[in-house]
């Protein structure tokens, strides 16, 4: 925990948490809640003290959590360094919370973790139990200071001289030497905002190049194209100008390609990082890990340069997890893309002509395109959406995590319709050669394509279609289809 906590600190965190095994969600296995974490107490200990050490312990806040239950728990935390601190469990007893357990099935008897209206007609909770509980809490805490002396919750962190060991036999046998060691006695560490990480925000490409070009265009809300040279420590490259673009006029209010940034070089970390609607980067070169991270609704294109040597569907063009927790947008990658893409994409529709290890791991919607060979463990603890494999050499099976999903070919016309059109939308975008081929031939490739689809997300996909025939909503069709899946599970 200090190693990560000193590594963190040093690379520009701002607050670090400490998370303790005894809380969490009800929703978590057996096995995980009983068996698996460490208290609090021990990695907050160690990460405030390693800070210290290495004279870090100013640029950082640090919070814990895990089950506070009690002014007294506040106390503790704090003297062993915390300067914030989260509360869970307690509040949703206050609320009502009787820790069934059942978070992930909606059966909450309280009416809480449910989305069942006849359950959730049980809930009585109120803000002011939250409130009052709070109260008390803060209440308790200042009882404790007040006979320690201390005036501020400032002065309690770090000061472990204020702490001792039970006189018990139980404790005696417990060594909390390296819990307790580590500061000055009577003095305390925190957070200084005078030490803060200096980002230098106003230096990046998004401040000097992109909004002094686009500026004006942002501000009368009016279509503009510019041209940009890029390099790769040149990270989070549109996510500043996106940032103003959700600020100014909502998350999806311009059309697509309103502001299109067309890119020359090599993308740094986090390249297209949460772009929203309206907003187009275009990349002729190569990209770095994390390419389109939480991608919202905006438009990412990445090729090699036109006049490059080398085949595009044979080579790494973007690094690993690409797409990670996109919720929408599309993205349109010429070649092959490393580890772990489209892990957890919850809505965006992405092309990719290959990947690597583990493929759609932890996807739970939109649609992923892989035009090429995949990796080992593909679509592990994939739960939603649709990913579309052409599998030329017939190892795919192989290659699949079977557990949550299946293979089936692609036979349904709603299936191929899609499929070709977002393999146009892949060619005209990106120029690729491969796609071009796929679509000069393509009713000969569509029996080497593979859908891979979530064995619960397909009955709930036909109830949707069905529902929707016969005139409701998408909305509509989407809650009504949870129920009837759920009786008849």
């Amino acid at each position: 925990m200090g190693t990560v906590a000193a590594g963190v600190a040093k690379a520009g965190a701002q607050v670090i948490l400490i998370s303790g095994y005894d809380g969490g969600t009800g929703a978590a296995p057996g096995s995980s809640i009983y068996n698996a974490g460490l208290p609090w107490e021990l990695g907050l200990a160690e990460a405030h003290q390693t800070l210290i050490m290495n004279g870090l312990r100013s640029r950082v806040v640090i919070e814990t959590d895990g089950k506070l239950m009690t002014g007294r728990d506040v106390l503790v935390a704090a003297l062993l360094g915390a300067e914030e601190f989260g509360f869970a469990t307690a509040p949703l007893v206050t609320m009502g919370c009787v820790m069934m357990r059942v978070c992930n099935l909606d059966t909450c008897p309280m009416g809480i973790a449910t989305q069942n209206p006849e359950l959730r007609k049980r809930f009585r909770g109120k803000p002011e139990y939250i409130v009052n509980f709070m109260h008390f809490i803060a209440q308790e805490l200042r009882e404790y200071m007040a006979k320690l002396g201390i005036r501020t919750v400032d002065e309690l962190v770090g000061r472990t001289d204020l702490l001792c060991k039970k006189p018990i036999s139980e404790a005696e046998r417990i060594d909390f030497s390296q819990i307790l060691a580590g500061t000055d006695e009577g003095k305390n560490h925190c957070f200084d905002p005078a030490d803060i990480y200096d980002f230098e925000l106003e230096k990046t490409v998004d401040k000097t190049i992109i909004m002094k070009k686009l500026g004006t265009a942002l501000k009368n809300k009016t279509k503009k194209t510019i041209d940009i040279d890029v390099v790769n420590t040149d990270r989070a490259l549109g996510t500043l100008f996106g940032a103003e673009i959700t600020r100014r006029y909502g998350d999806s209010a311009l059309d697509d390609d309103t502001y299109t940034v067309k890119c020359t070089g090599s993308g740094g970390q986090s390249f297209g990082a949460f772009i929203p609607k309206g907003l187009t980067l275009e990349l002729v070169g190569d990209s770095n890990d994390y390419f389109g991270k939480g991608l919202s609704g905006g438009k990412l294109v990445l090729y090699p340069p036109r006049d490059s040597g080398f085949r595009a569907e044979e080579n790494i063009i973007v690094g690993n997890v690409a797409l990670y927790g996109a919720t929408s947008g599309k993205a349109f990658i010429n070649g092959i893309a490393g580890e772990r893409f489209c892990v957890r994409n919850s809505g965006a529709v992405a092309v990719c002509e290959g990947v690597g290890d583990h493929g759609c791991e932890y996807m739970t919607g939109g649609r992923a395109v892989i035009l090429g060979k995949t990796g080992k463990n593909f679509a592990a603890g994939m739960s939603g959406g649709i990913a579309y494999v052409l599998d030329e050499d017939r190892d795919l099976y192989m290659k699949l995590n079977k557990s949550l999903v299946s293979l089936e070919s692609v036979s349904e016309k709603y299936d191929i319709l899609e499929l070709k059109g977002i393999i146009e939308e892949h060619a005209a975008a990106t120029g690729s050669e491969k796609a071009k081929r796929i679509l000069a031939d393509f009713d000969s490739y569509v029996p080497s394509f593979k859908k891979i689809i979530p064995h619960d997300y397909a009955k709930i996909r036909s109830t949707v279609l069905a529902l929707e025939e016969k005139g409701m909503t998408g909305e509509q069709a989407e809650i009504e289809a949870f129920f009837i899946n759920k009786k008849e599970a």
